[in-house]
């Protein structure tokens, strides 16, 4: 092996030395030590604690507050699920000759880089019961008879949230899609273009085949979002009325900090671990049979 191959070969292996330890340190590590808390009923303060096997986990499939909690949360995946070929249609329209397009940009990534608990109270006060801006527009376009209590109606109240989560991320994620469709190789699209391809063609068999990288991406982050989702209800709703607007997050750092069982939290939190893995699985297999489906 030569003296270059040598130096190359062990640059490699620097290189991925560093982010694998960091990786085993901070997230290997804490997540076999957390599998291992779930197993006890350590109360986050004493020093001792008793394995007592599988007892949270049947605890906590038998708790019914956490299953609803966790009907919540799919809310939110829905919301934003079917949301998602709406923001690629924009991004769409973004990345095209559109005048202010920069502008139009900078204006929908804003709700993003502002903070979640700030955005949290403002929609608190647009939706009050009390003197909400939401009630006054109603008011004003003579539709009054729609008002509703927006935050305490346990119809409702978790399409409400929804809609704060959609406003505040739909932003990132039509910026995310307009980055990826400008690294579709140009020279296709114009030959695409020449050969008489259509607006609707070009989006099916060329830029949207070309970004799924990046509509995976996308798909991750809207599963591990609506699972986790904890700032909008806690600041807006704190999970109420009583277990209406919970989410499962929401439950289970009630569950470590407010109940003192670590160990339960633990459950908890390995089980949504798992839960969004199993959704990204089946998600991925039926978005791409659908997408080979569509291709034959």
């Amino acid at each position: 092996m030569s003296s270059l191959a040598k130096k190359r070969r062990i640059f490699i292996i620097v290189a991925l030395a560093i982010p694998v330890l960091l990786l085993v340190c901070f997230v290997v590590v804490p997540a076999v030590d957390l599998i291992r808390m779930s197993f006890t009923n350590w109360d986050g303060r004493s020093a001792d604690y008793d394995f007592i096997k599988f007892d949270n986990y049947v605890s906590m499939f038998n708790n019914k507050d956490l299953w609803r909690s966790l009907g919540n949360n799919a809310v939110y995946f829905c919301v934003h699920l079917l949301m998602i070929p709406i923001e690629l249609a924009f991004a769409v329209l973004l990345n095209s000759k559109l005048k202010a397009a920069k502008f139009y940009k900078t204006m929908v990534f804003l709700p993003y880089i502002i903070n979640g608990v700030a955005i949290s109270y403002a929609f608190s006060y647009f939706f009050s019961p009390v003197n909400g801006a939401f009630d006054g527009i109603l008011e004003a376009i003579k539709l009054g008879m729609l008002k509703q209590n927006w935050l305490s109606d346990e119809k409702i109240v978790n399409f409400v949230l929804a809609f704060v989560s959609l406003w505040r991320f739909s932003g990132y994620h039509i910026v995310l899609f307009t980055a990826a469709l400008q690294s579709v190789n140009h020279d296709i699209i114009e030959a695409a273009t020449l050969d008489g391809a259509n607006a609707w063609q070009m989006f099916r068999y060329i830029q949207t085949p070309s970004i799924m990288l990046m509509v995976d991406f996308i798909l991750f982050d809207n599963i591990r979002g609506a699972m986790q989702v904890f700032d909008i209800p806690f600041v807006m709703t704190s999970g109420g009325p009583g277990y209406a607007s919970s989410t499962f997050t929401l439950y289970t750092i009630k569950t470590a900090f407010t109940y003192d069982n670590f160990g339960l939290a633990s459950t908890m939190a390995v089980a949504i671990m798992a839960i969004i893995i199993l959704i990204y699985v089946v998600q991925n297999k039926i978005i791409h049979g659908i997408i080979l489906k569509g291709d034959k």
